[in-house]
């Protein structure tokens, strides 16, 4: 079945330019995006000098990731598609954390003058698929040339008359509670790094997260007084609040579920299960504060307490070894 907006050549055709180059920078841009579905909200989309989207609550949310193939994704790993997936779900998770709804994605693409145009096309595909997922567009951006292929998303997002929940607001007395899934990225990659390509479903999770999108926003009508997403690992990030908030937080580790499918492939694996739900980054899960007594919103569940004092501990203790994720170390 043929895209839309692409050329009426298929794939394989001998008339049609292999690489990024060949094509050209504008017929790149109209491959990408010609033919796409955009939100209500967007008021101008691509073709313009600037995208105009509309900003009903009067503040606009906005946070930019960027991915470098060898450092956030390998192609021998997982496919263009879910690089695309990967890309724009890490972003809108960073949306979701702050309570607020997505409202439209700008992409910056850099890239190698001979990267195959299909390479493009698939990234594109799935960037677009998970966009959807949340309900907008990519309104706007840039390509440029790289000597490796980059990937930088801005996500916009709308408070709708909500404060945003920032990392600050963690109180002593609150409940800690998660939504989402951990440890199976972590699991994934560590598959992925001894060579092999299966449990699908344990490795998927590490080419594609699955953020718990609408759970931010809920958290925030719920009384959510901190969040922050897993990006760095669920021991790192609730070190975020915790530092961000002045308290101290202790994880309850017997209310952390540890998968039974993580177990088995730790096992096979010689590794430990519990180390990847607890350090293992790039889940996208949403961690919140809340008062206690409160009822939780239905997407989370207890994990720990919120206490005076510094810093993150386990069962009141230490845990020893690297706790997440950390660039440049």
């Amino acid at each position: 079945m043929l895209k839309e907006g692409r050329s009426q050549l298929g794939p394989d055709s001998s008339q049609e330019p292999q690489t990024i180059s060949q094509v050209g920078e504008f017929n790149l841009i109209d491959r990408v995006t010609a033919g796409r579905h955009q939100s209500p909200g967007t008021l101008l989309g691509p073709g313009d000098d600037a995208a105009v989207l509309a900003a009903p609550d009067g503040r606009v949310v906005a946070s930019t990731d960027v991915l470098v193939e060898q450092v956030h994704f390998r192609f021998d790993w997982s496919t263009p598609h879910q690089v695309g997936r990967k890309a724009v779900a890490v972003n809108l998770s960073d949306i979701n954390a702050m309570g607020a709804v997505p409202t439209g994605l700008l992409v910056g693409l850099g890239c190698p003058p001979d990267t195959p145009a299909t390479v493009v096309d698939e990234l594109a595909d799935g960037m677009w698929e998970e966009a959807q997922q949340a309900g907008i567009g990519i309104v706007g951006g840039d390509m440029v040339s790289s000597p490796s292929l980059t990937i930088s998303i801005t996500a916009l997002g709308d408070l709708q008359g909500r404060e945003p929940v920032t990392r600050s607001g963690a109180r002593p007395g609150d409940v800690v509670a998660v939504a989402g899934r951990l440890g199976w990225s972590a699991a994934g990659l560590a598959v992925l790094g001894r060579g092999f390509r299966s449990p699908v479903a344990v490795v998927g999770a590490h080419r594609v997260p699955e953020p718990p999108y609408g759970a931010g926003p809920q958290a925030a009508v719920a009384g959510a007084t901190s969040m922050v997403d897993t990006s760095d690992g669920l021991l790192a990030d609730l070190g975020h609040i915790a530092a961000a908030s002045k308290v101290a937080i202790d994880l309850r580790l017997e209310q952390v579920e540890i998968p039974q499918r993580l177990t088995e492939v730790a096992s096979a694996l010689g590794a430990d299960a519990r180390h990847w739900v607890l350090t293992g980054g790039e889940d996208q899960a949403l961690i919140a504060t809340f008062p206690a007594n409160r009822p939780l919103p239905p997407d989370f569940r207890e994990i720990g307490v919120v206490a005076e004092g510094s810093g993150v501990t386990i069962d009141g203790k230490d845990y020893e070894g690297p706790t997440g994720w950390e660039h440049w170390r």
